[in-house]
């Protein structure tokens, strides 16, 4: 599986813990001011109200405002990451692939304003910061094409590897457009009722997929 190194965010402060805790609080006060006001707009002294501490206080754990819409994207990827590494990436059944795009899914619904944020601000990332969130995003791809191709290799789906990367991109796409458009779907269905029926239109739309193998109809 692809991985991609970790880009380091400097910090002056060693307790790895405080860090962690610090860094969160940032994130939630970046990201409410980020959708409101856009990434340019908003200075790193309003992160650090907004975060319930000092100016002085927020460079512990940072250099650059740029630095916080990095850790945003991290965190979206982390937690996509930990949800899909705690399945059974080698069971090879269509049962288990909806398991990972119900999993993805809800990490979406639940991070719906860093993913809006993170794709409305990415263009403000630095040149070195920039193809780090791009790889990201191919890791993540990557582990959905895990999980197809073990199907195919099950005889659950069968497909061709062009294909295999496609609908690894459209399960991608498919998480996103519930935090882009969830001002419009959320009239209309509920989380699980639009993991429903994206699912089954992922998977029922391949040509010579085994209807049977599906457990979610």
């Amino acid at each position: 599986m692809l991985m991609v190194k970790r880009r380091e965010v400097q910090s002056s402060v060693k307790d790895e813990r405080l860090v962690e805790m610090r860094r969160d609080q940032m994130i939630k006060g970046a990201v409410a001011l980020f959708k409101q006001k856009g990434f340019h707009r908003t200075t790193t002294r309003e992160i650090a109200r907004e975060s319930g501490f000092s100016i002085g206080t927020l460079y512990e754990y940072i250099r650059t405002k740029e630095d916080v819409l990095y850790l945003v994207c991290d965190r979206i990827y982390d937690e996509v990451r930990g949800q899909l590494h705690g399945m059974n990436l080698n069971a090879g059944t269509v049962s288990n692939l909806a398991i990972g795009i119900a999993h993805y899914f809800k990490v979406v619904d639940e991070m719906q304003d860093e993913v809006l944020v993170m794709y409305q601000e990415a263009k403000s990332l630095s040149k070195d910061a920039l193809p780090y969130v791009l790889k990201k995003e191919l890791e993540m791809v990557k582990m959905f094409e895990t999980l197809v191709q073990k199907c195919v290799e099950q005889g659950e789906l069968q497909m061709d590897e062009e294909q295999v990367h496609l609908l690894a991109q459209n399960i991608f796409v498919q998480g996103q457009m519930w935090g882009f458009r969830r001002w419009a779907l959320h009239h209309v269905y509920t989380i699980d009722e639009y993991i429903e029926r994206q699912t089954k239109l992922l998977l029922t739309g391949i040509e010579g997929y085994k209807t049977a193998a599906y457990k979610g109809e």
